[in-house]
């Protein structure tokens, strides 16, 4: 399977190292692509020109740009009840498929919507009901933009209080009836409730990508952000029937490693060019 590594914890949330150095390095370490982040990596106010450029850098070091992430809406939700903050959302993730048809990607990933960022007390608590149905609305308004542009909105687990199980998750993608919409899996977050084998047996092919990290709930971790360790080999994932489940789902899309290490907490520090390269030779040493 295609093999990448997302841009954070290389380069770090105010983006320290520019795309084209963290491409050359990917190349070095023996990854098939990379996941460009935006509003770091990638500035939302980038130019069509610029992208390009990046795109054939990628295209000559043999280095794919299959999927893009961003951590915009953890501030501003598409499943907001505030029109005002909504419709910055849908206008963000406009820009960003536009942003992703111009680099060559085929996938970004998006926040359906929050009923609770618990880590932001900055951040409103939602009716679930509400974000459901204002996400559902704004994903119905996205549609058209995703398949007018050919890249697929692709919707992650994370957490944020909404979309609990698989079940919850298969219900929830096929209002759509488009195979512009589906998910992006996250093998980690998705532990705290059910494995992630079970998630891709219930999904098949509505997974469009698929994140690759680990995560603990034992007492030490306290079943909370800090389960998320520097150690991709460390926890609860069975990566052998995770890989079993994707093989039995003919799942052939890109599977990028995503090691944010929030077991630093409150003294988080990326980028981490150690812990980089580290997560590059185990999570390669996974797939064989």
């Amino acid at each position: 399977m295609y093999k990448a590594l997302n841009y954070w914890v290389f380069g770090g949330f105010a983006g320290e190292k520019s795309p084209l150095e963290f491409i050359e390095w990917a190349k070095k370490a023996g990854l098939d692509g990379v996941e460009l982040t935006v509003g770091d990596a990638i500035k939302t106010d980038v130019s069509e020109g610029d992208c390009r450029k990046v795109a054939e850098f990628a295209r000559k070091q043999g280095i794919g740009l299959r999927t893009l992430a961003t951590g915009f809406y953890w501030g501003t939700s598409l499943g907001s009840p505030d029109e005002s903050e909504r419709r910055r959302a849908i206008d963000f993730t406009r820009k960003y498929l536009q942003i992703a048809k111009w680099l060559g990607a085929e996938t970004v990933l998006v926040v359906p919507g929050t009923s609770r960022v618990a880590w932001d007390p900055s951040r409103p608590v939602t009716n679930y009901e509400t974000v459901w149905q204002q996400s559902v609305k704004s994903i119905l308004e996205l549609e058209p933009v995703a398949q007018d542009l050919g890249v697929s909105i692709g919707l992650e687990n994370v957490w944020g209080r909404f979309l609990f199980s698989p079940v919850e998750w298969r219900y929830y993608l096929d209002q759509f009836k488009s195979g512009w919409i589906g998910m992006y899996f996250d093998v980690g977050n998705c532990l705290l409730y059910v494995r992630p084998q079970d998630y891709i047996q219930a999904l098949g092919s509505r997974i469009k990508a698929v994140h690759i990290k680990n995560w603990q709930g034992d007492s030490l971790a306290g079943g909370n952000l800090h389960g998320f360790g520097e150690d991709i080999n460390t926890g609860e994932v069975d990566f052998p029937a995770v890989f079993k489940a994707l093989a039995e789902a003919k799942y052939a899309g890109p599977l990028t490693a995503e090691m944010i290490p929030f077991s630093r907490l409150p003294d988080l520090a990326i980028p981490d060019a150690g812990l980089a390269a580290r997560t590059v030779e185990q999570f390669l040493k996974l797939c064989r």
